[in-house]
Order: structure tokens, then C-alpha cells, then sequence
């Protein structure tokens, strides 16, 4: 597999904290997360992507996945009124173009929650459309989306595997793909190997976490509930052995340096174990 630094806990650093420590921890790629104060999409349109080119360059670690921050802070395109999903959808629409400009294959996204007011089918309706939008741009921009499920605590629209693969059917374009956070299944009652069965080609993208099986809590891989070797070995033994981003957010934000460090050291360590 090749693993990934996901930048999201890095944000009370600058953005080359980051990458400095990508490549001296033997990280494959990072994953930039699109939040301040590091590459909100809306700066990035203004300024372009230099800087981000600049330290691609100088740690030669590359950028394989663009991850813009949305979902109700402030965007969010399964709820609210035809003004707000518009918005939502010029956001992430932008977001598409940047993904591409800085050379990234990747974008990811989720649907977040919908409410409690809306309909089955209302959310049905709204999530095709959305998806026939922001497809129809990646296709212009040939970037791949990466659909993520939630967990039942952040969403009610994509939370399990039928429902990544219903949404993935609505949709039938090779440039529209799911994946799987392990705190999703872990949380759900799924078995994570799963997901690479049953998608097959449509399974494109992995975040390795751990978890307490009561929350949506990330948790240094090692010190939660998961038997994380375990659901590792049967996923490469399904075939997966692409892109792993191992997702530490914000519970790590004071030393985000010593936890990269150690959860790809215990990572590496349950890979070898194989």
C-alpha cells in the first residue's frame, strides 16, 4: 500500500510542516486538506497553487488527493434552500479545478447531513443531482471523485455500503468512485473487506484509522477498538493495494509530528506482519 499524510492535523503549523515531516517519516503522498489556514478553496483560487507546487518540489512528495473542507462548515450540499446547494456546488466545483491544477488524480468528498425533514426520496433526489453536477466537472477536468461514506454520527445520507453503492449507481461515470474509512464500517457492523468486493473498480481509496466502535472518533491506529492488523490483512487479501491515508485530525493537533511518526511506524509494523 502506499500511505498517506493527511494534512488536516497539521493546521496550527504551516503547510510545509507537513511535508517536512512526510518525507523524513517515509510517507508515499500527502492528502491536502482544504481548510485554514493551509488551502481553503477560496484562497486557492485567488492565489493559485504555487506554493503548494513549490514544496511538491523541494520534499518531492507529491499530492495524490485534494480534500476540501465542506459539509455545513459552511458548505453543504444535501441541505438548506436552491441558493445554498448552488453555492455548495460552485464550491465544490472549484474545488475540482484546483485538484487538477495542482496535479492531484483525486478529489475526495461526502454528503453530509441532510436533516430531519427531508424525505427518503427527497434525499435520493437531491444526492443524484448533486453527484450528475460535480461528476460532469471532474469528466471536463479529468480528476477522479472519491465518494466517502460517513458515519451515522456525521450524516444521514451515505453511511454504510448499500448506500455508497446505490449513490455510486446513480451515477455511472469511471470518473466517480467510493472508498472506505475504517471507523465507518468499524461503527456500522461491516466487515471493511467488503467494500473492495462488492465495488470492485468503483473502489478507489482507503483511510486507515482506528476507532471505539461508539463514535466517529480517529484514534491513533494502535490505541482503539479495531482489530486494525487483522482488517488490514483481509483487505490486501481482497486485492487492494492502492493509495491508504492514514487519517489523524484534529485529535492530535498539539503534536502532530510525533503522531505521524508513530502511527506509520505501527502501521508498517502491521503491514510486515502479513
Amino acid at each position: 500500500m502506499e500511505l498517506g499524510l493527511f494534512t488536516c492535523g497539521y493546521q496550527r503549523y504551516p503547510l510545509e510542516q507537513a511535508f517536512e515531516d512526510a518525507g523524513r517519516f517515509g510517507y508515499d503522498y500527502i492528502e491536502l486538506w482544504g481548510g485554514y489556514p493551509h488551502a481553503y478553496v477560496e484562497d486557492l483560487s485567488l492565489t493559485g497553487v504555487r506554493e503548494v507546487e513549490r514544496l511538491v518540489q523541494k520534499y518531492h512528495i507529491p499530492v495524490k488527493c485534494f480534500t476540501p473542507e465542506h459539509n455545513a462548515y459552511p458548505f453543504n450540499y444535501m441541505t438548506g434552500d436552491a441558493f445554498q446547494w448552488v453555492r455548495s456546488m460552485n464550491y465544490l466545483e472549484k474545488a475540482v479545478e484546483l485538484t487538477a491544477a495542482m496535479g492531484a488524480s483525486k478529489m475526495l468528498f461526502s454528503a453530509g447531513h441532510a436533516g430531519y425533514r427531508m424525505s427518503v426520496q427527497e434525499i435520493d433526489e437531491r444526492l443524484q443531482k448533486s453527484l450528475e453536477r460535480l461528476v460532469h466537472k471532474a469528466e471536463q477536468q479529468s480528476v477522479t471523485l472519491i465518494l466517502e461514506p460517513l458515519t451515522v454520527y456525521e450524516s444521514n445520507v451515505i453511511t454504510g455500503l448499500n448506500d455508497l453503492e446505490r449513490a455510486l449507481d446513480k451515477v455511472d461515470s469511471p470518473n466517480l468512485v467510493g472508498m472506505c474509512d475504517l471507523a465507518v464500517p468499524f461503527t456500522t457492523g461491516e466487515p471493511a473487506a467488503e467494500y473492495i468486493r462488492r465495488l470492485g473498480r468503483r473502489f478507489g481509496y482507503l483511510h486507515v484509522i482506528d476507532n471505539d466502535g461508539v463514535s466517529d472518533s480517529h484514534i491513533l491506529p494502535g490505541d482503539g477498538n479495531m482489530p486494525l492488523e487483522g482488517i488490514l490483512r483481509e483487505i490486501r487479501r481482497v486485492g487492494y493495494d492502492g493509495c491508504a491515508t492514514i487519517e489523524l485530525v484534529t485529535g492530535y493537533l498539539k503534536e502532530p509530528s510525533v503522531y505521524a511518526e508513530l502511527a506509520i511506524e505501527r502501521i508498517r509494523e502491521m503491514l510486515k506482519n502479513e
